[in-house]
């Protein structure tokens, strides 16, 4: 008889995140009546946790709270809101309508493109919490399982190529998010009055039966942990696929999509110390036909759902439950519940992972603008008004716009004729600037301070002097045109993906991180710890070294995490869940 992976499971209570989400009523909580609590601007209660899974996070401006504090009052208490975008694709008409919320109803009129590939609101006050989802309904957008326990925003290689091999990979990354959303009428409910969103109407059920036929997919308390789904279109890895729970290679043919190889258990959040905790890039179950699609990915989700461990959070994550019941166990399961055997995978290669900053012309003879952001934040500068030239860019453009995973934005489907227009204006706007350097396009940093409550060193902020002083050491070893994949994050938690980066920085504490290195150029390799709670003076001097020994040994062509490997930097991580804590790895 077959032995149940869920024996091996800890003898433990379940965390109380359990708890809630069986106490929830099916994600609505107490939400509606905390709206109406005015002594707060937060939520009480379960009710902090639970707007997660409506896609937002409560925050407050960390920059004034001890100011706060001394008048004796509470935070700044607000909201982040991340959309649901599928593939990161949106409507000028719809870009024009979140632009509009973002300057009048949110506390830093900001929108902000994130590795998700999608925008998110940041600052948006309690009594413009409603509105604003009913603002994005009547756009046509929602925020539904954007956080939470749930299956994420689905990503889709952004590709401005092969338009034909995109369409079809992107209606997939759609027909994904749309098969794993939960189907409780919580978001309708508490948002939208009770406005039907989805094609099947249904109610709050009451028992487990019901539920169980409710919630068929994700079941009464969801899944364990967070769940993240990409559609990637080789040879662009621009959505790095190993930081996710579950893939899906586009296999094309003669530039028709034949279906997916898949791969299963990435991730890379991850906790200082903790050597229970690892990053890990996903394994390869496959490849499957297009008619296995759905079926495949619920029977990921659902063997997840049933496996994952309940017990301890930090655990709870599918690479966490591949590395316990062990993968081949895994991959047998999920074809017992899809009905059919994954097939040998199909070869592909990875060439590129950054996005192709300029103009391109596709196989469809139209022409796209991939718009360099950094951090993906737009807002109006002195001298660098990009909020103002992406509006008006949306007020004549009749393509659409492209969001990608890596926060920058593409201007898709310009015909010849518009093409000369939309260029003046983005210059115009500092929306192109042909002095960043390849350096920049290619570093990244998440939100950190002042909104993050998880942050622990700065990021967003410190990125752009930072990378001044990297770009003024690049061009005095004359790599002025060459780049190192490099990213910052505020604390181990993977935001900004820094865990696949060829020079990772993870925040400490104010000031301070530990340096990564040994990642590669194709974004499939975890580089490792090299110095752990350091300066950013410290760092820089290291890096600078670095780079000049780069510029004097490297072979042909040779990356700088191929040759922080081949010269001795580190020695590279081969499998994370076991060597990625190995101690006599790491450089004295």
């Amino acid at each position: 008889m077959k032995s149940d992976p869920r024996a091996k499971l800890p003898d433990a209570p379940l965390t109380d995140n359990e708890r809630l989400k069986d106490q929830s009523d099916y994600l609505h909580g107490s939400i509606a009546q905390d709206l109406k609590d005015g002594l707060t601007g937060g939520f009480n209660g379960d009710n902090f946790q639970l707007i997660r899974f409506h896609g937002m996070y409560e925050q407050d401006d960390r920059d004034i709270r001890a100011e706060r504090a001394e008048q004796k009052l509470e935070p700044l208490k607000n909201v982040m809101l991340r959309c649901r975008l599928s593939g990161g694709i949106i409507s000028p008409k719809q870009w024009l309508g979140i632009d509009e919320f973002a300057a009048e109803h949110t506390l830093y009129g900001s929108i902000r493109l994130t590795t998700r590939q999608t925008f998110q609101f940041h600052g948006v006050l309690k009594n413009n919490i409603k509105p604003m989802h009913q603002w994005l309904h009547q756009l046509g957008l929602d925020s539904i399982a954007t956080a939470g326990d749930v299956n994420r925003n689905v990503l889709c290689t952004s590709n401005p190529i092969e338009s034909s091999l995109h369409r079809e990979a992107y209606e997939w990354a759609k027909a994904i998010s749309e098969h794993l959303l939960p189907k409780t009428t919580a978001y309708a409910d508490i948002w939208l009055d009770g406005e039907k969103v989805f094609s099947t109407e249904l109610t709050a059920p009451q028992t487990k039966e019901i539920a169980d036929k409710a919630e068929p997919i994700l079941g009464k308390t969801y899944l364990p942990r967070k769940f993240k789904t990409t559609v990637v279109i080789p040879p662009l890895n621009d959505v790095d696929l190993h930081a996710n729970d579950l893939n899906f290679v586009a296999i094309g043919e003669n530039g028709k999509l034949v279906g997916f190889n898949v791969l299963v258990g990435g991730g890379l959040s991850m906790e200082h110390g903790n050597r229970k905790t690892f990053p890990n890039t996903a394994y390869d179950f496959g490849f499957v036909g297009l008619s296995d699609v759905l079926k495949c990915a619920e029977a990921v989700v659902t063997t997840q759902r049933d496996w994952g461990d309940r017990t301890n959070r930090k655990a709870a994550k599918t690479r966490y439950t591949l590395q316990r019941v062990g993968v081949d166990v895994f991959k047998n399961e999920v074809e017992q519940r899809m009905g059919v055997p994954f097939q040998a995978s199909r070869p592909y290669a990875f060439t590129e992972r950054g996005d192709r900053i300029g103009w391109v012309e596709g196989e469809d003879k139209k022409w796209h603008l991939t718009l360099f952001i950094e951090n993906g934040r737009l807002l109006d500068y002195p001298n660098k008004p990009l909020k103002t030239g992406v509006r008006e860019i949306a007020k004549i453009h009749t393509g659409d716009f492209r969001l990608t995973a890596n926060q920058n934005l593409i201007v898709a489907g310009v015909s010849a004729r518009d093409k000369a227009k939309i260029e003046k204006i983005a210059r115009e706007h500092g929306l192109i600037d042909d002095k960043v350097t390849e350096q920049r396009k290619n570093s990244m940093a998440c939100v950190a301070f002042p909104t993050c409550p998880l942050a622990m060193a700065e990021s967003e902020r410190f990125l752009p002097e930072f990378i001044d002083q990297i770009d003024a050491m690049m061009a005095k070893n004359g790599l002025q045109n060459d780049n190192i994949i490099l990213r910052i994050t505020g604390c181990p938690n993977g935001c900004g993906r820094a865990m696949l980066a060829e020079i990772g920085m993870v925040g400490k504490a104010i000031g301070r991180y530990n340096l990564y290195v040994g990642g590669n150029r194709a974004g499939t390799r975890i580089p490792r710890l090299f110095k752990e709670n350091i300066t950013a003076d410290e760092i820089l001097t290291q890096i600078d070294a670095w780079i000049a020994a780069w510029a004097s040994e490297r072979e042909a062509a040779e990356s700088f995490g191929d040759f922080a490997v081949r010269s001795g930097i580190v020695k590279p991580v081969v499998n994370a869940a076991v060597d990625f804590w190995d101690e006599s790895k790491i450089p004295a």
